[in-house]
């Protein structure tokens, strides 16, 4: 069975030790949809009163992308190098995917999918007074390379 990597010996929850890893380029990349009607689609595709929904999404994906650590407890605070935050429509909604990237001794697939989430959020925030019955779905790590455990690809 695996060790969970944030928790110590007693069963406490800890930061991972990372200070004797060596640093590699660490790439990960992540996705979520914001589901709605096809009505919602179009007015946010026109612009909602609020502005242009698409870059909205995207330039609160990148500033969340950078607060990962004030966010999650136990994540590293990490001199990113690299951030792409995407939101496309597609059929049922608006798809977001956002790819996180640097030189170091830890992963970056939680900024990537810290950046995901919000970017949703921020969608739903600009849209929710057309619609409140919106849905954040299928947020998941597409993919992630470098470090000790190699590149995971999902199916």
């Amino acid at each position: 069975m695996k060790k969970l990597s944030h928790i110590d010996a007693k069963g406490r929850a800890a930061m991972v030790d990372v200070g004797a890893k060596p640093p590699t380029r660490r790439v990960a990349l992540a996705c979520g949809e914001v589901r709605m009607t096809a009505a919602t689609l179009r007015l946010a595709k026109s612009g909602s009163a609020k502005g242009d929904v698409f870059a909205a999404a995207r330039i609160a994906g990148i500033m969340a992308a950078k607060r990962t650590p004030e966010l999650i407890p136990l994540c590293h605070p990490l001199a990113l190098e690299h951030i792409k935050v995407d939101a496309e429509p597609f059929a049922h909604g608006i798809k977001v995917t956002a790819s996180c990237a640097l030189t170091g001794r830890t992963g970056v697939e939680m900024e990537a999918l810290t950046a995901v989430s919000v970017a949703c959020l921020t969608i739903y925030d600009m849209l929710k007074a057309a619609e409140r019955g919106m849905t954040i779905t299928n947020m998941r790590l597409l993919h992630k390379s470098g470090g000790r455990s190699g590149t995971y690809d999902a199916k």
